[in-house]
């Protein structure tokens, strides 16, 4: 067809334009939207928008679409025989059939778009009526809510309008912190799917593990090394000094330890299937740590990471000095690698994601595009952009729309 042959687009209704809700109700069965648009295609009617939704084998049908105009003549043209005939085909069906009259299109949304996303262990009504208030509270208008997973976590999401996305973030937090349950919102359109390298931290959050408490058990130090990093990570000490005071604890343990403790290490509940449905995705995926090489490198060789980057502990003569080598990677540190990984992928950092739990991931999530605390200790959690706190990180997916029945679609097909 050649560019002369093109019809117009037909131009959307007006508001002083009739038209009709047809809206089916009933038990889900093959055929359905079709036998209802071949039902209204005798009537010319043109089509301004469509809805429909399956909950446990009930449909939900919506069509707006103009009213049929008497002035073609034709005896079943009109609305009213439109009307007759839908409930009929309805009926022959057992469906529930309802018609509305209107003019023009549906009402346009609010400005201001954003996803919020509902995670719950389980989702209780009292939980998602409070989410519901909240949103409207802050002027915002519900247009649609779909289930993105069923299990690990029920995950559910609103598409949202009229209210600005820091302003629906600052309020949905003290609601979730209330109720026990995550949410996060991020702002609707292209850029959130175009988030293509996603930084994690690993103790504690790729891992269930803290590196160097694996290391201070061999060494028969691991109470006091642990007392030293919880204070670092809930923000009390100096990274790179509390580092420096827990690796000279380590000194004299022979190297052979480093394979004992990789083989130790345990990795956090989701986290294959948080990788390598990223790495499906086209995403690019990476990890820094305040741990040690020694061990990240091993990571990133068996899950296919793009970039990965750590301390490194010296060893000399084949044994650990109590020392570390190179520049360290402390809460700059983190925030610095995430742009250079950002950089080497071609990524703006408005496309980056950072996952992280402690008080040193903080500059790195605070400069991604979406900071998301990971199990993560208080400050940090009041500080990110959206909080995680159930033990699956590949719970991460749904902030990014990703829904479960994608995951295992990609899975079967890889098998």
């Amino acid at each position: 067809m050649s560019a002369s042959q093109i019809p117009p687009a037909t131009a959307v209704p007006g508001d002083d334009v009739p038209t009709l809700l047809v809206k089916i109700f009933g038990k889900d069965r093959p055929g359905i939207t079709a036998g209802l648009f071949d039902t209204l295609a005798a009537y010319s009617v043109d089509v301004v928008d469509i809805e429909q939704v399956v909950t446990r084998g009930r449909i939900t049908l919506c069509a707006l679409v103009t009213a049929p105009s008497p002035a073609q003549g034709s005896s079943g043209s009109s609305e009213g025989d439109l009307r007759a005939t839908v409930h009929s085909w309805a009926e022959s069906l057992h469906l529930q059939a309802e018609i509305i009259s209107g003019r023009g299109d549906n009402r346009p949304r609010g400005s201001g778009r954003s996803h919020v996303t509902v995670l719950g262990h389980p989702l209780t009504a009292e939980s998602t009526a409070a989410i519901a208030a909240a949103i409207t509270g802050t002027g915002g208008n519900i247009d649609r809510i779909f289930r993105l997973a069923k299990y690990p976590v029920t995950a559910v999401e609103f598409a949202v309008s009229g209210a600005a996305t820091d302003a629906l973030r600052t309020a949905l937090a003290l609601e979730a912190a209330k109720l026990g349950v995550d949410v996060a919102v991020v702002s609707a359109g292209l850029q959130r799917r175009a988030q293509r390298l996603v930084v994690m931290d690993v103790d504690s959050t790729l891992i269930q593990d803290e590196v160097i408490e694996l290391f201070a058990a061999h060494a028969g130090c691991e109470p006091e090394v642990a007392e030293v990093t919880a204070a670092a990570m809930r923000g009390e000490l100096d990274f790179e000094q509390s580092l420096h005071a827990r690796v000279k604890l380590l000194e004299g343990l022979d190297a052979s330890v480093v394979d004992a403790v990789r083989k130790e290490v345990r990795l956090t509940p989701g986290a294959r299937t948080l990788v390598r449905t990223l790495k499906r995705l086209g995403y690019q995926v990476g990890v820094v740590s305040g741990g040690f090489t020694q061990v990240t490198d091993a990571l990133k060789e068996e899950l296919g990471l793009d970039f990965a980057s750590a301390n490194t502990l010296e060893i000399v003569d084949g044994r650990l000095t109590g020392k570390v080598t190179g520049d360290i990677v402390d809460r700059a540190g983190k925030a610095r690698l995430l742009r250079s990984f950002a950089q080497q992928a071609g990524v703006p950092l408005a496309q980056t994601v950072a996952i992280g739990d402690g008080a040193n991931d903080l500059d790195m999530l605070n400069t991604a595009g979406l900071g998301v605390a990971f199990n993560a200790k208080p400050m940090v959690r009041e500080a990110a952009h959206t909080a995680v706190n159930v033990p699956f990180l590949d719970t991460v997916l749904y902030l990014l729309g990703v829904t479960r029945e994608e995951v295992e679609a990609a899975d079967t097909h890889e098998r």
